[in-house]
């Protein structure tokens, strides 16, 4: 039960000196009475060692094994190291391995509503996704929708309201839309569609080449920070904001449910609590390193920003709310997720609008 207490008293927050309590504790009686030893392997959807989402997963690695005193160790594959980026959600559902970490809008064609619980155009943000996932009733949709595959997800991670992408010509109006072949996923690839361009589903180390070559015209992924370290500014000139297609990319880990219930109790719960750690601390990497790497580009590459037209996102805004209302037509499981994400939305942006964003308008007078 001590253990416990120093498990649950993590919460969201990561420091060393805790995972260090962590591994001490795991020595304990707790320890003492279930020895096993459980070897995990966890994919990913990024490039190995890749900033913030891949060295991410590392990090939950880590973590997890200094919490459980070595009882659980995960070795961690990169994209293409073990399984190809789209085929991780595949390898966890059969048991190829235990867990995977990537964005729950890569499985859209095998769950039509997984989308919802990664980004969703002129959604939620960051802070009101964690807000719904768990005080909303998401994560219980979450895990209604996995289910079926034989898997449990949870959130792992989230990098914040993304840049709108990076794009070869200007945007001046919604027609430049037209013909457009860009590399976006999730239902933002289904609004670009409606306004008459092309999506591309590209894993991450495709991008830049596919930029660079022409084969691609635009390309989102991330922010700042990940965008400087493809060097895709090299490949584009105009780099575009806001990130109406991703408001707050929730990441996920996937994980086998048969393996998980082989755990003892308390390694289910350092797998769980690991996973929110990650959660928080990934979105304060983020929000540290894309500051200083805007920067970076802009003053010290010359990258052209550039907001979108206010009638490029007013028409984006109503493609996106048609997209929705016929998935909702047409999946049960869509349509009671999108209304628990529209009325949470609802609540929340009357909150929000007097206090962060109130508070911002105010800092900036």
């Amino acid at each position: 039960m001590q253990r416990r207490r120093v498990i649950q008293g993590l919460g969201l927050g990561v420091l060393a000196a805790a995972t260090t309590a962590c591994s001490r504790e795991a020595e304990g009686p707790a320890a003492a009475a279930d020895g096993r030893r459980f070897r995990w392997k966890l994919v990913t959807t990024w490039p190995p060692n890749f900033p913030a989402l891949g060295t991410g997963a590392l990090e939950f690695a880590r973590m997890v094994e200094a919490c459980s005193g070595g009882r659980l160790s995960i070795k961690v594959y990169g994209a293409g190291e073990l399984v190809p980026a789209f085929e991780a959600f595949d390898a966890v559902a059969a048991g190829t391995a235990e867990m995977a970490h990537g964005g729950a809008y890569y499985w859209k064609g095998k769950i039509g509503s997984a989308s919802f619980f990664s980004a969703v155009p002129f959604g939620l943000t960051a802070q009101e996704m964690n807000a719904w996932l768990y005080y909303g009733g998401g994560l219980d949709l979450w895990r209604e929708a996995y289910a079926p595959f034989g898997v449990i997800p949870a959130p792992c991670g989230n990098s914040g309201c993304q840049m709108g992408g990076w794009f070869r010509k200007e945007i001046r109006s919604a027609a430049d839309l037209a013909g457009l072949k860009m590399r976006i996923p999730g239902i933002g690839g289904e609004v670009l569609a409606r306004a008459g361009g092309t999506p591309v589903t590209l894993s991450g180390g495709e991008i830049f080449t596919a930029l660079e070559t022409g084969a691609i015209d635009a390309t989102e992924w991330i922010g700042p920070y990940n965008d400087l370290a493809f060097g895709l500014h090299k490949a584009a000139k105009y780099y575009y904001y806001p990130g109406w297609q991703e408001p707050g990319t929730t990441l996920e880990a996937i994980i086998n449910r048969k393996a998980f219930e082989e755990l003892p109790e308390d390694l289910q719960q350092i797998v769980l609590t690991c996973c929110k750690a990650i959660n928080d601390q990934m979105l304060a990497e983020f929000t540290a390193r894309n500051s200083e790497a805007l920067v970076t580009l802009v003053e010290e590459h010359g990258v052209e920003l550039r907001r979108f037209p206010d009638d490029v996102l007013r028409r984006l805004k109503e493609l996106s709310e048609q997209v929705i209302r016929e998935g909702a037509a047409r999946d049960p499981l869509y349509a009671r997720i999108h209304e628990s994400v529209r009325a949470f939305q609802a609540r929340s942006s009357a909150y929000l609008r007097v206090a962060e964003d109130a508070y911002l308008r105010t800092r900036d007078l």
